[in-house]
Formats: structure tokens, C-alpha cells, sequence
């Protein structure tokens, strides 16, 4: 195993595309993606620890904190989806439960929820199941799964707080309630929301859901029924910057309700681009009231700073004692924002505050370190070039440019940047608070450039040439040429005289930065390089390239090849010491090798970035390694061996602290401190002046108000001793009545108490002979019973014993019987096939066979039919005589009943008089106090009416000169607002002409840069075009010589995208050809559509026909079907007239009586029958004659569509 070993030390970034990419741990803590890894950021101490992702992860999809917030739940995607729950209050996050889709395949989970309880998780799998999954996830038990939508994407799911069982499900066109019972999920709703795309929601209460749609509409649900919608726009105020720059982009209709949250005053939801709207409930109704809007704010040192405004809101948060809300956008930024403080500020628009530092939200291409400062720069396509400081782990400064910034190169001392764009090489100067350019150079979208160890030179790629500069004099000092292709990497020697380049031809170029010199070289075609290094005594070099190994090349062999698997190597970088490489991957992840490189693979990978390994950096004192990528984060790694300590160093490394600052800054800044001091003394007089006046007022204040206690106090006194001889009159008065009240009450008490207990001696007697009568009767009824079922039991044996013989005989006939009607229904299938080709032909044939086997086995049938008939007629009538009994047995036991419910509703009256009687008691002392407490009040009152009056008049007599004022007042105003009105029709059309005039200057100015540009450019090219001629010229004794010059000219500078220029297509000409290839797009679907309702509607006419035809089919079979077996009734009769003769007289008679009726009734149905079946064949004809004649046959072709 290697003895050097990274372990990650800090992370600058946020990965997008993750839902829930935001939660809160605590009050301090909060947890985000980036990279393949989760990082927890304590905000107030700015430390970080880290969740690595799992091994071979394509990407991760959502996060999911518990209620509890001690469990997360990750969910990516590796060969299959998988669910990965970590235990956040151990030390190192480790893992407890993975959870996959099992049996059903799962690409993907999308959003997932913990259960209030902790103990459920419900995970939403992708298309195009789009199956929800239900675990106990301790136990990796699936306890149910449901297909929640057929189409759609869904964006989130959710448990309800208060209730494991329910789960509500919202996404394109879907919003759906689930209830778990019965080990399954069912729908408990049933809303039609085809119409809308909801992407987020929230549980306001047990029974409400908030949910906010892409058309920026809130709808609320109820108990499973829809209560109201809003529109965000309805309660948005748009400003008018934002309406200008709208006019001149595509109109969207109406902001998006991407993240919604609720907490316990109300919610808060993003209300389109950068904006954030907390919504507060209206007491004694269901609505919601928008109370605040948060915003984000614009970027200080950005090229159009109002761009961060446009961010669209991923995810929002609440700190655990709702004090903090936190935001996550589009971009990778994080925001807050205290809403306590927010609440205090007494505007309705407040803006957020910056959670961490500003990230990079694109490509990160590349990444530089300097010797004098703790410094790292890096630059995007973003337009952005930012300054870190990996000691103290702060972005230092960073701004935003016009161009795409495709390299960057910080220089040794820290102080100055060379930043590669896409039209220009431009050299800048860090200053305290900026970043400026001082010198530019003609190298366009330069992809590599790097300065000497020295500081002395640096090196810019320019295409397949590698131009060395001088930082002193800004010369071209030398021109690399030999890469046939792009030169992908290139790296200085420790002494800066050697200089290594690969390329995307498979070439590795040792030059000597002297002489310009090629000293080795090294070509694999097979190969195309990506990155290179070089060893610390500039004797060996490493490169990586497209086909998966690390090569030490040497002398211009390759020594040694270490192969990486099917991984393919981006970066490679080497530290100062030579103990260790560091191999960057197309997956993300980082391998530490150590050197010499090993003869087998061994190496230590670590999980790091979610995009390929764009650029690796180890800094100078070997202590820290940097890696960027296509994921926009930053990684910091600590550098330490298998003890846990730092690389030994060979000196300590001490940073400057030096600052570059203009000298226009300085003196700004001098005055600027002058002018503040000045006016922090003239505040200081000010405060000291007002607060000796304040002094004075509150004095004199307080003597009035002391004066005035008195008084009060006084008054007060003599009210007190009025109130003492008032209360001891009422008291005397009180207790006079009260003992009155007791003696009536003690006599009305004894006369009920002698009334009820005469009638509850009679209602005793009266129940004591009732209960001996029903004593009697139950006993008669009982013996009554056993006879009754003795005799039943013992006919019933009898009859038993009889039918089961018989019934055992009949069913071993039934069965014989099936089994023949089986075989002659699936020979009736075969025909059935045959019939459709020649239908009016074979079915004569077919009926004649059948009806003869139909009627022989019907025959059989209805014997044994009788005999069950006769047999369950007997059983019945037992059966009547048992309910019968059964019903006289009721009636007693309901009279029984009827009794006792009289007994116990006089004693439930006898209870109820007694708790009257206490309650009386209750009232009549309630009465009392609410006597006493309103005469107080009725003083109370009196008084403040008469004080009430006083203020009255006094108000009266102040009113009326104030009205006047008013009056005089609205005068001024009515003619203001005419002068306002002049004034903004003047400013309307002055903004216009400005508008018209900055458009004309601005396009002007362009023309002129272009052409500008172009001179530049072919002045440039002349003069090397000069210089070549002359080294030329000089060869022209020698025709070889000048023949290969010649050629080499021509290559150099007759090529095709130096000689072609790129002709800018009007932008009136691109919209209309935009706008009428969309009204002929439009035509052609409408066509479609017309296309589709025609072959629809011709489908549904055919299909309709042969229904009707099917349906035909199935009554002539009927029909049939009921002509057999009233024939084989004719044919059973007629048996059963012998069957019946060796059954008892009286059977005999009944069966003879029912069998002339069933004869009577055969006859009639058979007239009946064959009338229905003459009427259906003339239907029959009919039709037929109609699909001859209406139906067109699939060879013949429709009619062509008229637009």
C-alpha cells in the first residue's frame, strides 16, 4: 500500500441536481451534497466533516433527513439504485442499512421520506414504473409497493407529520393520498389534475396540503377535497427593471413554485427567479396572508450584477426552533436568513444573506497555486476567477468578466494572475479588494498556461504551439513548435530550464526553455495525453492519457506502464518530495500511488468529485493537495503519511503579507477615513448636546408623573373605604336571604324524599309477580323445546341417511355427464372457429347433431332435478315450523326485557332527582358571586362613563380646526398630483430617447472593437509573417532548405480558420426563420391531430359494427340454447310421469297436477321461442345487408384529408 495518504480537509462547492440538497442537523449545522460526498458545515465555527459516497456511484439523487435528525438517507445510483442510511450521531457517520428495489428492477430513486417516527422510509422509483416503495427500513423489509403514475415524473413525496400511515405523492399531473392498510397502499383520492404540474408540497396540519405548481399556482387540499388555489402572481410585486428586461427575453408566463415548506406560523415557497414569499395564516379562517418577500441580492463584483436574481430556488429549510431559513438555488449557492429579524424590519421586501461563500456554478477549468502566499485561483465557465485560502479556508476575492475564462496561472509571488479567455491572454495584478489587467496578450482561447517556478517567464498554449513569455519585458521569448495537435498539459522543471508538453497526438516533448531546443521525446499514437509532471531532479516524467494506464517515461522510453483498470486517467500530479503520485480519474475519484511505481496495481482511491478530474495541484511546502472538476467543487486534501502527521519539510515555509494597492485607492481611502473621523467627532458633540436636553425633559416628566400618583393614589383611598361600608351592607343583606333559601329547600327535600319511596314500593311489589310469571313460562317453554327437538333430530337423521344415497348416486351421473358435456363443448369451440368463414352453412348442420346429445343428457338432468325438488320441499316445511317456534321464544324474551328496562328507568330517575337537588345547590352560590362581581362592575363603569364625556368634549373642540387643515391640505394635494403626472410623462419619453440613443452607441462601439480587433490582429500576423520571410530569405542559396522554409510558411499561415472568418447571421433574419418554421410546425400538428380524430372516429364506427355483429351472434346462441331445453323439459316430463308411479299417493297427485302445467308451459314457450328466433334472423339479414353495403374493406383507401 502507498505511505502517503490524502484524507479531506475542506470542500468549496454545492452539487446541483439533488433533491433536498439542503437540511438542517442543529441549530449550527447543516448537510449538503458535493461532489460524491456529504459534507456537515457548522456554520458558526466554519468547520466540516465529511459522508463519502458509496463506491462506482454514477450520480446521487435525493437526501432525507429523519424527524429526529439522527439518521440520512442517500439515495444513488451504481449498477443498480440504492438507498444508503447513515447514523449522524456516530463520530464517523457510519453506515446502518442499504435498501434496493429487491425483486423489481430500480434505475433510480428519486425523492424519498422518513416516517414522523423514524421508523418507515418511502422512496419514489423512476420510470417507467414509477413504483413507490414502503420499508421498514431497520429491517429491510418492503412493506408495500404501489405504481403511482403512468407517465409523469413525480418530484416529491411526503409522510403525514401526525400519521405513518398516510403519504401524499405530487408530480406532473399527479397528486395523489395514499393510506397504508392491509399490507397495501391504496388511493384514499381521487383529484383530476391532468391540467397541472406540481412540482413540491407540504402538510400544514393532519388534514391540509399546500402544493405549488410550475404555473406558479398554490393549491390547498382539505381532507381529501380541493379547498381553494391561488396565484403567486396575485400577491407578487414585480419591479420595473425586471418588467424591462423581460420585454427584451421570451416572456415566461408565470413564476415557479419550485420549493415549498411549512412551519408553525404558516409557509414559505419560491415565487419565481431569486424570490422567496412567507405566507402567514389569518386567524378564524383558512386562508393565508403573503406577509414578507425575501430576495436574493445582487453580486458586488459581477459583470451584470442583477444575474443572481435570476436563480431559481432548488430546496428551502428551517433551523429545529424555526429561528433560520435556508435556501439552495440552481446555480450551487447557499442562502439565509433570520426570520425574527426579518419580521422586525418594517419593509416587505428583505433580502438573504450568504450561508457560505460564492462557488463556482459551472465547469471548473483551471487551478493554480502560488510559493509566497496560501493561495489557490481558479477560474470557470462561468466567467469567473476566483482567489482561495486554503489556511484559512476563505474565499479571499473573486470576480466575474465579460469571456469565458479557460486557464489560470497564479504567479510565485502571489501578486499578479495570468488568466487564459476566450479572445485574449490577459495578465492581471491582485489588488486589495480587485482584480485588474495591466497587459494582454494576441493568444486566443488559450487552454494551458503556467508560470516559472522563478516567476521569470510563463508559458501559454496556443493551439499546437506553446509560446514562452518573458513577465519582465512581456516578450515572445521562445515558440515551441513539434505537437501536431493540441497541447493538452505542459509543466516547468524544479530550475525552470526544462519544460514537458503532451498533446492529443500521443506525444510527450522534453524542450529546453534556453535554447528552444527539443532534448526528448516520447510518441504513442495510440494514445492521446491529458495531463504530465515531472519528477523533482527533472529526470523522469509521468503522463496520462485515453487509454487507461500511468506511464513513467524516461530517456524517451516508457519505464514502467501502470494500468488502471477501465478508469481513464485525467490529472497526474507529483509532490516536491517524490514520495507520492496523485492520479485524478474520468469518475470523480483520486488514487494515491506511491513511487516507485509498484509492479502490481496497488493504489488507495478515495471518493471525491461526481464529474471527471478537470485539473490537480499539490502546494509548494507538499502539506495540501487541490483537485477541481467538471462538478464546479473545489477539494482540499491534507497530505499526511500512515501516522497521521504532515510530510516532513525541508524549511518552514513563511507567507507574506504583502498587499498590492493603487495609489488613486490609497488617497481615496486616506480621505475617506479623514472625512469619517470628522464626522464621528461631530456625532459625538450632537449625542452629548441631546442627551443632557433629554436629561432635562425626563426630569421635568417625572416630577408630573409623580405628582399625578399621588393624587390618584389619594382618590384612590377614599374609593376604598365608600366600596368597605358598601360591601358589609351586602353582606348582612346576603346572609338573611341565604338562610331563607335553606329552609324552604330542607322542606321541599323531605316531601319528595316520603313521595318517591311510597312509589317505589309499588313499582317493587308489581316487579317481584312479574318475575314469578315468567319463571312459570320458561319452564313450560323448555320442556315444550326438548320434545320438539328430539323428534326433529331423529327425523332428520332419517331423511339424511336416505338423500345421501340417493345424492351419491346422482352426483356420480352428474359427473359422467360433465365429463361428456366438456368434451362436446370443446368440439363446439372447434366448429365455432369454422363457422366464421361459412356462418349460414354449418350452423343448420351443427344444431341438428347437437340438439340430439343435449337432449339425452338433459334427460338425465331433470330425473334428478324432481327428485332434489321433492326432497328440499320437505326440508323447508320443517324448517318453518322450527322458526316459528323460534319466534315465540323472541317475543318472550323481548317482554322480559321490556320489564327490566322499566325497573331501571326508575331508578335512573331516582339518581336524576338527587344530582338536581345538588346541582340547585351550585347555582344558587354561583348566582351569589355574579351578584357581587357585577355591582363591582356597574361601579367600575359609572365612572369611566363620566371621564369618557370629558374626553369627548375635549376631542369635539380640537376636531374641528384640524378639518380644516385637512380640507386645505387635500387642496395642495389635488394640484401636486397634476405637476407629478407632467413631470412623469416628460421622464416616460427623455427614458425612451436615452434607451434608443445607448442601443445606437452600443452597437457602435461593437463595430468598432471588431474592426479594431481585425488590425490588431493582421498587424500581428504581418509582422511574424515578416520575421519568417527573413529566416526565409536567408536559406535562399540553399533550395532544400528554402523549399522546406517555404512549406512550413504556408502551413503555418494558410489555414483554413485563420483565412475564413465566421460571418455573424442577422438576428431579424434567425427570428424569422425561427417564427415560420413554428407556424409551419403548428399547421403540421393540427393536420395531425385532424389525421388522428378522422382514423378514431372511423375505428370506433368499425368497431361499433362488429359489436352489434358479436352481440347478435350471442342472442341467436341463446336462442338455441333455450329451444334445447325446452325440448329436453318436453322429453323429462314425459319420464317422470313413470318415475312417479312408485312414490306415494299423494305425491302422485301433486306431481301429476304440476306436470299438466308444466306441459301447458312448454307449449307456449316453444310458440314463443320460435317467433323470437324468425324475428332475429330477418335482424340479422338486415345487418348483414348493411356491412355489404356501408362497411369499406381494409384494402380500400380513405379519402384524402382537406386542410
Amino acid at each position: 500500500m502507498a505511505t502517503v495518504v490524502a484524507q479531506s480537509h475542506y470542500i468549496f462547492g454545492l452539487r446541483t441536481g439533488v433533491r433536498n440538497n439542503l437540511l438542517y442537523y442543529d441549530e449550527q449545522t447543516v448537510i449538503f451534497p458535493c461532489g460524491n460526498n456529504c459534507v456537515r458545515y457548522n456554520i458558526n465555527q466554519k468547520w466540516q466533516k465529511f459522508i463519502p459516497g458509496t463506491e462506482r456511484s454514477q450520480r446521487m439523487q435525493a437526501l432525507a433527513i429523519s424527524t429526529n435528525r439522527r439518521y440520512l438517507a442517500v439515495s444513488e445510483c451504481t449498477e443498480k439504485a440504492t438507498i444508503t442510511v447513515y447514523d449522524l450521531q456516530h463520530e464517523q457517520s457510519r453506515k446502518r442499512k442499504v435498501l434496493t428495489g429487491g425483486e423489481i428492477p430500480v434505475d433510480e430513486f428519486v425523492c424519498m421520506a422518513f416516517s414522523p417516527d423514524s421508523k418507515y422510509l418511502i422512496s419514489q422509483a423512476g420510470g417507467p414504473d414509477w413504483t413507490l416503495f414502503l420499508w421498514m427500513w431497520e429491517k429491510k423489509k418492503v412493506m408495500a409497493t404501489v405504481k403511482t403514475s403512468t407517465d409523469g415524473p413525480i418530484h416529491q413525496v411526503s409522510f403525514n407529520p401526525q400519521d405513518n400511515t398516510q403519504i401524499c405523492v405530487s408530480g406532473t399531473g399527479v397528486f395523489k393520498i395514499f393510506r397504508y392498510a392491509g399490507e397495501t397502499l391504496k388511493q384514499s383520492n381521487t383529484f383530476k389534475t391532468d391540467t397541472h404540474n406540481f412540482l413540491c408540497h407540504t402538510w400544514m396540519s393532519t388534514e391540509q396540503v399546500i402544493a405549488g405548481t410550475d404555473a406558479g399556482q398554490l393549491t390547498m387540499f382539505e381532507s381529501g377535497r380541493l379547498r381553494w388555489e391561488m396565484n403567486v402572481t396575485s400577491v407578487q410585486k414585480i419591479d420595473s427593471k425586471s418588467e424591462k428586461q423581460d420585454s427584451n427575453e421570451t416572456p415566461s408566463a408565470f413564476p415557479r413554485v419550485t420549493a415549498i415548506l411549512g412551519y408553525s406560523n404558516g409557509f414559505a415557497c419560491s415565487a419565481g427567479p431569486g424570490t422567496v414569499c412567507l405566507f402567514e395564516k389569518i386567524e378564524e379562517e383558512d386562508q393565508y396572508k403573503k406577509t414578507k418577500e425575501i430576495k436574493i441580492p445582487q453580486e458586488l463584483f459581477s459583470n451584470d450584477p442583477s444575474s443572481a436574481e435570476q436563480q431559481e430556488i432548488s430546496t428551502l429549510c428551517i433551523s429545529p426552533s424555526e429561528e433560520t431559513l435556508s435556501a439552495s438555488t440552481d446555480r450551487g449557492q447557499l442562502y439565509s436568513i433570520n426570520l425574527s429579524l426579518a419580521e422586525f424590519n418594517k419593509g416587505v421586501c428583505v433580502q438573504f444573506e450568504r450561508l457560505s461563500h460564492s462557488s463556482h456554478s459551472s465547469v471548473i477549468t483551471g487551478l493554480s497555486t502560488c510559493i509566497r502566499k496560501p493561495l489557490i485561483a481558479t477560474c470557470s465557465l462561468d466567467r469567473s476567477v476566483r482567489i482561495w485560502n486554503f489556511e484559512t479556508n476563505v474565499l479571499e476575492m473573486y470576480k466575474e468578466f465579460q469571456e469565458e475564462a479557460y486557464s489560470v496561472a497564479l504567479h510565485p509571488t502571489g501578486l499578479y494572475v495570468l488568466v487564459g479567455f476566450s479572445d485574449k491572454l490577459r495578465l492581471m495584478t491582485l489588488l486589495i479588494d480587485d482584480i485588474r489587467a495591466f497587459k494582454e496578450f494576441t493568444v486566443r482561447s488559450c487552454r494551458e498556461c503556467v508560470f516559472s517556478h522563478g516567476g521569470h517567464l510563463f508559458a501559454a498554449v496556443n493551439g499546437n504551439v506553446i509560446n514562452i513569455y518573458s513577465t519582465t519585458t512581456f516578450e515572445d521569448v521562445l515558440n515551441l513548435k513539434g505537437h501536431n495537435e493540441k497541447v493538452r498539459a505542459i509543466a516547468f522543471s524544479a530550475d525552470d530550464s526544462r519544460l514537458v508538453s503532451c498533446g492529443m497526438d500521443g506525444a510527450v516533448y522534453e524542450w529546453n526553455t534556453l535554447t528552444g531546443a527539443r532534448e526528448s521525446e516520447s510518441v504513442l499514437k495510440t494514445c492521446s495525453y491529458t495531463g504530465v509532471t515531472i519528477s523533482p531532479d527533472a529526470k523522469t516524467f509521468f503522463a496520462v492519457g485515453t487509454d487507461c494506464s500511468l506511464k513513467e517515461i524516461q530517456d524517451c522510453q516508457i519505464l514502467k506502464e501502470v494500468r488502471t483498470g477501465d478508469v481513464v486517467c485525467t490529472t497526474v500530479a507529483m509532490s516536491r518530495s517524490g514520495r507520492a503520485l496523485f492520479v485524478g480519474t474520468s469518475t470523480g475519484t483520486v488514487r494515491a500511488i506511491k513511487y516507485p511505481l509498484p509492479i502490481q496495481n496497488d493504489w488507495i482511491e478515495y471518493q471525491a468529485h461526481a464529474g471527471p478530474v478537470t485539473k490537480m495541484v499539490i502546494t509548494f511546502d507538499d502539506q495540501f493537495l487541490i483537485t477541481v472538476s467538471e462538478d464546479s467543487c473545489l477539494f482540499i486534501w491534507k497530505i499526511i503519511d500512515k501516522e497521521g502527521q504532515g510530510l516532513k519539510r525541508e524549511k518552514e515555509l513563511r507567507y507574506a503579507e504583502e498587499i498590492l494597492i493603487t495609489k488613486s485607492d490609497l488617497e481615496e481611502k486616506n480621505k475617506l477615513m479623514l472625512d469619517l473621523n470628522a464626522r464621528v467627532t461631530e456625532l459625538q458633540e450632537e449625542n452629548k448636546y441631546q442627551l443632557s436636553l433629554r436629561d432635562i425633559e425626563y426630569k421635568e416628566k417625572i416630577n408630573e408623573l409623580t405628582e399625578k400618583c399621588i393624587q390618584q393614589i389619594n382618590s384612590l383611598k377614599a374609593e376604598k373605604e365608600v366600596l368597605k361600608v358598601e360591601k358589609e351592607k351586602q353582606q348582612t343583606a346576603h346572609a338573611k336571604a341565604l338562610s331563607e333559601v335553606l329552609e324552604k329547600h330542607d322542606k321541599e327535600q323531605q316531601d319528595m324524599e316520603s313521595a318517591n319511596n311510597q312509589k317505589l314500593m309499588l313499582e317493587y311489589e308489581k316487579y317481584q309477580e312479574l318475575q314469578l310469571k315468567l319463571h312459570k313460562v320458561q319452564q313450560e317453554y323448555e320442556q315444550q323445546l326438548h320434545s320438539v327437538e328430539d323428534s326433529k333430530t331423529r327425523a332428520l337423521e332419517e331423511m339424511m341417511q336416505s338423500y345421501e344415497a340417493r345424492l351419491e348416486e346422482k352426483m356420480t351421473l352428474i359427473t359422467q355427464n360433465q365429463d361428456e358435456s366438456q368434451q362436446k363443448v370443446r368440439e363446439f369451440e372447434e366448429y365455432i372457429k369454422q363457422e366464421e368463414e361459412d356462418a349460414d352453412t354449418e350452423i343448420h348442420e351443427i344444431r341438428m347433431k347437437y340438439e340430439q346429445n343435449l337432449k339425452d343428457e338433459k334427460k338425465a338432468n331433470t330425473k334428478l332435478k324432481v327428485e332434489l325438488d321433492t326432497t328440499t320441499k320437505q326440508f323447508h316445511v320443517l324448517q318453518k315450523e322450527i322458526e316459528n317456534r323460534n319466534l315465540e321464544i323472541e317475543k318472550l324474551k323481548q317482554e322480559v326485557q321490556k320489564l327490566q328496562s322499566v325497573i331501571k328507568a326508575l331508578e335512573n330517575d331516582i339518581t336524576g332527582l338527587k344530582t338536581a337537588i345538588q346541582k340547585r345547590d351550585g347555582i344558587i352560590q354561583d348566582k351569589e358571586k355574579s351578584i357581587y362581581e357585577l355591582k363591582k362592575k356597574n361601579d367600575t363603569l359609572n365612572k369611566t362613563i363620566e371621564v369618557m364625556g370629558f374626553r369627548a368634549e375635549y376631542m369635539e373642540e380640537q376636531i374641528e380646526p384640524k378639518e380644516k387643515e385637512i380640507e386645505d391640505l387635500k387642496e395642495q394635494m389635488l394640484e401636486m398630483e397634476g405637476e407629478l403626472k407632467e413631470f412623469h410623462k416628460t421622464n416616460t419619453e427623455l427614458e425612451l430617447k436615452i434607451a434608443e440613443l445607448t442601443l445606437k452607441l452600443k452597437t457602435k462601439d461593437k463595430e468598432m472593437h471588431k474592426e479594431m480587433r481585425k488590425v490588431q490582429d493582421i498587424g500581428v500576423l504581418v509582422q511574424r509573417f515578416k520575421s519568417d520571410l527573413h529566416t526565409c530569405v536567408e536559406c535562399i542559396q540553399d533550395p532544400k532548405r528554402f523549399k522546406e522554409n517555404v512549406r512550413e510558411l504556408y502551413k503555418c499561415y494558410v489555414q483554413p480558420s485563420d483565412v475564413v472568418e465566421k460571418v455573424a447571421v442577422d438576428t431579424d433574419i434567425q427570428r424569422e426563420n425561427h417564427r415560420q418554421r413554428e407556424h409551419y410546425e403548428k399547421i403540421i400538428t393540427t393536420l395531425k391531430n385532424q389525421l388522428t380524430r378522422d382514423i378514431n372516429v372511423f375505428q370506433a364506427n368499425n368497431t361499433k359494427l362488429m359489436k352489434d355483429n358479436v352481440t347478435l351472434m350471442k342472442e341467436i346462441n341463446d336462442l338455441r340454447q333455450e329451444l334445447r331445453t325446452v325440448r329436453m323439459q318436453l322429453h323429462s316430463y314425459e319420464s317422470q310421469s313413470s318415475f312417479n308411479k312408485n312414490i306415494k299417493s299423494s305425491a302422485n297427485t301433486r306431481g301429476a297436477a304440476s306436470a299438466g302445467r308444466n306441459d301447458l308451459m312448454s307449449q307456449q314457450s316453444l310458440e314463443e321461442a320460435e317467433k323470437i328466433i324468425q324475428f332475429q334472423r330477418l335482424e340479422i339479414q338486415r345487418l348483414k345487408q348493411e356491412m355489404n353495403g356501408k362497411t369499406p374493406s381494409s384494402r380500400t383507401k380513405l379519402p384524402p384529408l382537406v386542410s
